[in-house]
């Protein structure tokens, strides 16, 4: 395997693990109320475990993988001199420094009482996402506009995040719902994440955009450049994303009062749907967000 394809897999298992564990924890800690949140936490334990493993073994892995890519292949992915240089002297080693120490959160979180561990896994991932920005085609710009441009990508990859993540515990709480105990918290909940929905994903769209003008300067039209027509894809699958949201949101949502089990399956569904085609998306950007943008 090439560093480059090898670097593209770490950033997507990263950055997936840390879309999911910063949504969820968010959703948790936020809007779900404390008795529910608990419970669904339980239900999801090993799972954010597992995620919090995978996105500190990809931060320690994207290292040397990225050493690789910028030097001379493989056999600069354990020079220490070319290490050095890499760690403290480019916008990536600053941005990995960044990853490492939101690794180091996410996974001495887990030894701290139980009360503080969504807000630590929160931290830990937000932390992590946000050092996203330190490197990208952020850096090729000067002046405010790069702050301006960071601030942006920021904003579009924590909203993305909370989206996509908050749809994993979501999941549990349609399953918990039926359930006379559970059920006015999980109405609460369900109203809460309809209400923060519809500002995550205007949010994502707005800042999506004004990324693609601040960097192209035009929409992705011109299908014979590897970045456009990944840029085009990871549009259309946004507007998928989009699309069965308005749907869960405004045609299953008001079936519950006539047929509930069926309207709760298909919301399920229609949540594993987006689920599935923000981990697509994730996967389109690992590529093309290490191309030139032209």
């Amino acid at each position: 395997m090439n560093p480059t394809t090898a670097l593209e897999l770490c950033r997507f298992f990263h950055d997936a693990s840390l879309m999911l564990l910063w949504g969820a924890c968010v959703y948790l800690s936020l809007l779900v109320p404390k008795a529910l949140a608990d419970r669904v936490w339980r239900i999801l334990a090993i799972p954010f475990v597992l995620l919090a493993a995978i996105a500190a073994l990809t931060a320690l892995l994207s290292l040397p993988a990225a050493t690789a890519a910028i030097g001379n292949g493989w056999s600069d992915a354990l020079d220490a001199g070319t290490v050095h240089d890499v760690l403290f002297d480019t916008t990536v080693g600053r941005a990995w420094q960044a990853q490492a120490l939101a690794a180091i959160i996410l996974l001495l979180v887990f030894l701290s009482p139980e009360d503080w561990r969504r807000r630590g896994v929160a931290l830990g991932s937000g932390l992590g996402l946000a050092a996203l920005a330190l490197t990208g085609h952020a850096s090729m710009l000067e002046g405010w506009l790069r702050y301006a441009q960071r601030a942006n990508d920021i904003l579009h990859v924590l909203t993305g995040g909370g989206w996509l993540g908050a749809l994993v515990p979501l999941i549990s709480i349609l399953r918990l719902l039926s359930r006379p105990e559970c059920r006015a918290d999980a109405q609460l909940a369900l109203r809460r994440f309809s209400h923060a929905g519809h500002w995550a994903v205007a949010l994502v769209i707005l800042s999506g955009v004004i990324n693609t003008m601040m960097v192209l300067k035009r929409l992705p039209t011109d299908w014979s450049s590897p970045y456009q027509r990944l840029l085009a894809i990871k549009i259309a699958l946004v507007a998928g994303m989009t699309l069965l949201a308005i749907i869960n949101r405004y045609v299953f949502v008001p079936w519950i009062g006539r047929n509930p089990s069926r309207a709760l399956q298909a919301l399920r569904l229609g949540s594993i749907a987006e689920i599935v085609l923000g981990i697509v998306v994730i996967g389109v950007v690992a590529v093309f967000g290490m191309l030139d943008p032209v």
